[in-house]
């Protein structure tokens, strides 16, 4: 096990005090920079430094950076929901260590959703049903993690599993 407990930090944003979210920091006990090319090899960073080493992915409309000595998540409902993700990135690290030797390091980001692309599928109506004022926007907060297929109410059901299946090779789920 090469990944075995963290402090964690909890904050909200100083400029942004009437924020809904908090951010954590969580200071890893042990120094898991030897990991970080296989984890991004099995999830398939956002974007990936080489020097010093860290990853960060995007999902659920989070951010969720790893380094050598800390992982940051932002845009989170709670300290609960922070555990919850911290808990699984360990097992997550853990298991791409124990595997590392099946596993081929990757030093690159992974491609990334394209807006276009997403724009495409969806029925450009610019209905405002998700929330959002147009369907630019909307595909803008999909390719980011924000939103998914299950948030267009005027998406036909073979659209939002084509929608569905696209976001999917992009976003992992926690």
């Amino acid at each position: 096990m090469l990944l075995k407990g963290w402090t964690k930090e909890i904050t909200r944003a100083e400029c942004r005090p009437e924020a809904q979210t908090v951010h954590c920091i969580a200071r890893l006990e042990q120094n898991i920079g030897e990991v970080i090319p296989y984890l991004n090899a099995v999830l398939g960073g956002y974007t990936y430094v080489k020097e010093p080493p860290s990853v960060t992915f995007r999902s659920q409309g989070k951010l969720i950076s790893v380094h050598a000595d800390h992982i940051a998540i932002n845009a989170l409902q709670d300290a609960e929901e922070a555990e919850k993700i911290l808990q699984w990135l360990q097992r997550e690290i853990n298991d791409a260590w124990d595997k590392k030797s099946e596993t081929t390091p990757s030093f690159q980001a992974a491609p990334r959703p394209q807006v276009i692309e997403i724009l495409r599928l969806l029925p450009k109506t610019n209905c405002k049903q998700c929330g959002q004022p147009t369907c630019m926007v909307f595909a803008a907060m999909a390719a980011e993690g924000g939103k998914g297929a299950e948030y267009c109410p005027a998406l036909s059901p073979e659209a939002r599993e084509h929608l569905t299946a696209y976001l999917s090779r992009f976003h992992f789920a926690i």
